[in-house]
């Protein structure tokens, strides 16, 4: 006889829309007892998180590809904080996403989560997660009812830290940077990530909505708003732009490329680039 099939999780199908949106997100879930993938470009972010080899290794790669794709190799502290990024932006996907698209939000601790950078896969175990009453999945193992809307945003907000924290343990120290400036990268993944994932499946300014309320600029260890506001331009009409939390250090590599919401520069000086480009 054979072994029945697994019943498909509360986040399943929020994960198959994320794939279909965004390929470099596709993730594989966990049976019980079935072990996380290894090797063959595999880390796990528990390793990540410990600062050493596994995180060695993966730095390898954005410090090989910063001196293949501009000619010069990157300091070790913005590599660090390009790793960084690139990890943080699609990980938090991981929870955002179920989230904006079925209202349920997963606990990702470090232990549950791999990751395979160039396939752009994640394997994760899913177990608990948060849900609004009324949701059918609230039968579910693992099922956590809250009472509305704003506690839903406090899970995902505890979810995301839960997750991050510890990613950031590893990466903070080579990136010379902490507390503060480290959550400010996390905060505009969350914001940034979800946002282009919303625009993509048609729920952009949903997702704006939602970004909004969920990161209102009080909420720490998150650093400042979402940021979304309107640059106007000289004959009236208005432009969308973002205020970021932080800068992505690319100048470093490029000094003349300055990003067009860089927190380096004053938001008139960002608004007149953001104007000047639409012109054009």
């Amino acid at each position: 006889m054979s072994a029945p099939a697994q019943a498909r999780s509360a986040v399943a199908d929020a994960y198959d829309r994320l794939a279909e949106a965004y390929p470099d997100a596709a993730v594989t879930e966990l049976g019980p007892g079935e072990p996380h993938p290894s090797g063959d470009g595999w880390v796990s972010v528990a390793g990540l998180a410990a600062g050493e080899g596994e995180l060695d290794s993966f730095l390898a790669w954005d410090d090989e590809q910063v001196l293949r794709d501009y000619g010069r190799r990157g300091r070790p502290d913005v590599v660090a904080s390009f790793g960084l990024h690139r990890y943080a932006w699609t990980a938090c996907l991981l929870i955002t996403v179920p989230w904006l698209l079925d209202r349920r939000v997963p606990r990702l601790p470090v232990e549950n989560v791999s990751y395979h950078r160039t396939r752009g896969r994640f394997g994760v175990r899913t177990g608990a997660f948060a849900c609004l009453p009324g949701d059918p999945a609230a039968e579910l193992p693992g099922a956590r009812v809250v009472g509305d809307e704003e506690a839903l945003r406090g899970e995902v907000r505890a979810a995301l830290t839960e997750h991050l924290e510890p990613v950031l343990g590893g990466f903070g120290p080579r990136m010379r940077r902490r507390g503060r400036a480290l959550w400010g990268v996390v905060t505009d993944d969350v914001v940034e990530g979800l946002h282009y994932i919303g625009q993509t499946v048609g729920e952009g300014d949903r997702a704006q909505r939602e970004l909004e309320l969920l990161l209102p600029g009080s909420t720490r260890p998150f650093v400042g708003s979402a940021g979304f506001r309107e640059a106007t331009a000289p004959d009236g009409s208005t432009l969308p732009t973002r205020d970021r939390a932080s800068c992505c250090f690319f100048y470093t590599i490029r000094p003349d490329e300055l990003c067009d919401n860089c927190p380096r520069t004053c938001a008139s000086d960002r608004d007149a680039k953001l104007v000047a480009a639409a012109a054009s």
